[in-house]
């Protein structure tokens, strides 16, 4: 049986439980630190998309400072804005008044 660890962003905070295996390979990706998915994600594009952070380090110090500038956590706001999605999606009554009026929405 695998076993199960609690671990948080090195960038946002954001928790998630995995196996020792899958944060091992993580934290090799990203310079002995630990990063969520959707940290994981933006550190790599700017990897690979800016010419400025050409190391994993520097692009993962920039992310970090990105993130410090929030008083919420980003990554949080985006499990929010999902929620609200998907809350809407299923029926959920959350549509502004504006949007239900012309009943062309499709959120």
């Amino acid at each position: 049986m695998m076993k199960i660890e609690s671990v948080a962003c090195e960038c946002c905070g954001l928790m998630e439980d995995c196996t020792q295996q899958y944060i091992s390979e993580v934290k090799a990706n990203f310079a002995g630190k630990w990063l969520c998915g959707l940290c994981a994600e933006v550190v790599s594009d700017d990897v690979s998309r800016d010419r400025k952070l050409t190391t994993v380090e520097e692009a993962l110090n920039a992310h970090v400072l990105f993130c410090g500038k929030f008083k919420a956590n980003p990554a949080e706001l985006v499990a929010d804005g999902m929620r609200q999605m998907l809350r809407r999606r299923s029926g959920g009554d959350l549509l502004p008044a504006k949007s239900k009026k012309f009943g062309r929405c499709k959120f």
